[in-house]
């Protein structure tokens, strides 16, 4: 049986012989008697020759002032004395202070129950524990040993513990914190430059057991550089200071976080006490632009608020400057132009400045939008230009951004104007009369999407020189009347001075301005709604098919003469009763025709294949000479085109010679044939009727005039 059980029997002897004691109050001697009995045969029991060793040793222990803490020691096969020492020095067992853990029987009366024997009584199964009540700092904190006397003097097994410190716990004093070994108080900061270590110190004084310090940056805790340090106080070797030290980097980012310092202590009422300060980085400005025009601002419309806004410890100072100027344009965060005009245009820059440092310059370009205005337009309000010759016009303005420019035209005869130009000078290289009048010079530009238009004071262009007949739209120049309907033909002519001679010619003929001939008739010139132009008609009434021809409008002033034509279509229409008997006719000679060609053709054929039958070929040659046939018909029937010319007054009349005498040469043989023909068709029909220019022509005068004949 080993030992162990041999100690757990001897227990339970003891508990049942003290248990018998305190059941018979009325026998104490042969209660003691028992237990001495059980205490002998314990004693006598195998293996109690062994070494009394310890089972569990005392532990460092930590209790609150004014409380009662338990030393706990206990050893197997204990037989000597137990005792214990405090700080190398010897306890005793006093009631209500040491006391032991278990101890002896007592009686009714509280006395402990013993013989007068030696040696004095012992504990019970080797437990040495102690109490200690109502602990004080003075007193019981400090290094306790338990102890064990030796079996007997010659076996040597005497224990000691290993020394084991009892704390009295003292709630240490509140934490503070040092900087520079300067005191922080409560709520201030920690100031620190930009890119350097805070090393700063948290102290817990007179504590025991010191303190437990901790460290925390905002809501994350962070390591101090060693380990903490504890110490006794010099003026309460009892009690301890703790201190730990924390190197912060101050960065700009870290500006304004709060550095903790928590205490920990099982005295303190909430287990822990925290001391806080603010870091206070200083770091130099760097600054940002608010209120950058994003579209553009137009003078005497806009205005511009503009802030410049800087991040700085300390708080910085603004300036506001403007490119090309010494003086400050603003001190103010905010520079404010209400409203924006073209002078307030330039290269503004903002710039911070603080003890730690300058910032950078940040600059915004103001570009001030404003409408186009004319400057001038000319060179003179009134121009004169020779007909043919150059003239220009130059128009200056003003605008941001710059403005397009166009020349217009204003038509007399209404709101319609004519482009002329898209530049700022213009140009006219060869001046007519379509040029003359008043122009204007429109300067256009867009700001923010919106068109601004300024127009300039109106400037005239006068043309001088010979007259001119306005060649309009061909389309103008022609005028379709039927048969029998009057026919007025209207043309414009321009001249400045006023024409002093016009007339009309055709054929043969010419009838001057204000005259008329029979069915002819020609209008004085009336005044255009154009300057210096005029209007030129011819009356021609009851017009026949033999007036269809062009009628030469021909004018004359002292610096030159001019001519040009209109044609005249008359649309000839049949007499009811041979109109169908006509259509007839005509389609039935179409058919004949058709018949006829076909009938050739087949003849053509059906001879090649006789007479060319076997032949080797055509000649080269014969086609050659084909063809030289051919082009000399050809040129023997063609001439050259007249048509009207810009001409002095000396070289009109002999090239319209010439021309008459080709045109006569050309035509002459055609018109021949042509009246034959109308006679042999229409042997009814003769020469117009009574009162016309051809009636009282006894034999037809053939003429050319224009590129035109005319019988």
């Amino acid at each position: 049986m080993s030992s162990q059980n041999r100690s757990k029997r001897s227990s339970r002897s003891r508990s049942s012989i003290s248990t018998s004691i305190s059941s018979s109050g009325s026998s104490t001697k042969i209660a003691q008697l028992l237990l001495l009995i059980g205490i002998a045969v314990a004693s006598c029991l195998p293996g109690s020759e062994g070494f009394q060793r310890f089972s569990e040793q005392p532990k460092y222990t930590e209790v609150n002032p004014a409380e009662d803490t338990l030393l706990t020691c206990k050893v197997i096969d204990k037989r000597g004395t137990c005792s214990w020492q405090k700080d190398n020095k010897p306890v005793g067992i006093y009631t209500k202070k040491y006391e032991w853990a278990s101890r002896m029987p007592t009686s009714d009366n509280g006395n402990v129950l013993h013989l007068d024997l030696h040696p004095p009584p012992v504990q019970l199964g080797g437990d040495c524990s102690l109490w200690i009540r109502s602990a004080t700092l003075d007193f019981d904190d400090g290094l306790w040993e338990c102890q064990v006397t030796a079996s007997d003097f010659t076996t040597q097994d005497a224990l000691t513990s290993q020394p084991v410190r009892l704390v009295v716990r003292v709630a240490p004093q509140r934490p503070r914190l040092e900087y520079e070994a300067v005191h922080v108080p409560p709520g201030h900061n920690i100031t620190a430059d930009a890119g350097a270590l805070a090393t700063v110190k948290c102290i817990s004084h007179y504590g025991n057991p010191p303190a437990t310090l901790k460290w925390f940056l905002g809501d994350q805790e962070i390591s101090p550089i060693h380990p903490q340090m504890n110490a006794t106080e010099p003026d309460n070797p009892r009690t301890w200071s703790a201190t730990s030290v924390v190197q912060v980097s101050a960065m700009r980012e870290r500006h304004g976080d709060i550095l903790r310092c928590a205490a920990y202590h099982e005295s303190y009422t909430a287990k822990s006490v925290v001391v806080e300060a603010r870091l206070d980085v200083k770091y130099a400005p760097s600054i940002r632009l608010i209120g950058s025009p994003e579209i553009d601002l137009e003078e005497d419309k806009d205005a511009l608020v503009l802030r410049c806004v800087a991040d700085a410890n300390p708080p910085a100072s603004i300036v506001w400057r403007r490119a090309g100027r010494s003086e400050i344009a603003s001190l103010q965060e905010t520079l404010q132009l209400r409203p924006v005009g073209r002078r307030d245009a330039g290269l503004y820059t903002c710039q911070a400045q603080n003890s730690v440092g300058t910032s950078e310059q940040l600059s915004v370009q103001l570009d001030v939008k404003y409408p186009p205005k004319i400057i001038s337009a000319g060179p003179d309000r009134l121009t004169t230009a020779p007909l043919f010759s150059p003239a220009a016009f130059e128009c200056l303005a003003d605008g941001n951004p710059l403005p397009s420019f166009k020349w217009v035209q204003r038509m007399a005869h209404g709101s319609k104007y004519v482009e002329r130009g898209s530049e700022s000078r213009l140009v006219i290289d060869n001046v007519t009369y379509e040029y003359q009048g008043e122009y204007e010079c429109r300067a256009t530009s867009y700001i923010n999407g919106q068109e601004r238009v300024a127009i300039s004071d109106p400037v005239s262009l006068q043309v001088v020189g010979a007259p001119q007949v306005l060649r309009l739209h061909p389309s103008l120049h022609t005028v379709s009347v039927k048969r029998g309907e009057a026919a007025s033909l209207t043309m414009v002519v321009c001249a400045d001075p006023r024409p002093q001679r016009v007339a009309w010619e055709w054929g043969s003929l010419r009838l001057e301005a204000g005259s008329g001939i029979d069915r002819f008739r020609a209008d004085d010139m009336q005044p255009d709604t154009r300057e210096d132009c005029y209007l030129s008609t011819l009356h021609i009434l009851h017009a026949d098919e033999h007036d269809s021809r062009p009628y030469y409008l021909v004018v004359e002033n002292e610096r030159g003469t001019d001519r040009h034509a209109i044609h005249l279509i008359v649309e000839g229409t049949f007499a009811e009763p041979y109109e169908m008997s006509y259509l007839m006719g005509v389609a039935g000679g179409c058919m004949a025709a058709i018949l006829l060609l076909v009938c050739l053709c087949i003849y053509a054929i059906k001879s090649k294949r006789c007479c060319f039958k076997g032949s080797t070929g055509y000649k080269s040659s014969d086609k050659d000479s084909e063809k030289a046939d051919l082009k000399s018909r050809s040129d023997s029937t063609s001439g050259p085109q007249g048509d009207s010319i810009y001409t002095t007054p000396a070289g009109f009349h002999h090239h319209q010679q010439q021309q008459q005498q080709q045109q006569q040469q050309q035509h002459a043989a055609a018109a021949a044939a042509a009246a034959l023909h109308a006679a042999s068709q229409h042997p009814q029909q003769q020469y117009p009727g009574h009162g016309s220019p051809e009636a009282m022509k006894s034999v037809p005068v053939l003429r050319t005039f224009g590129g035109h004949h005319i019988a």
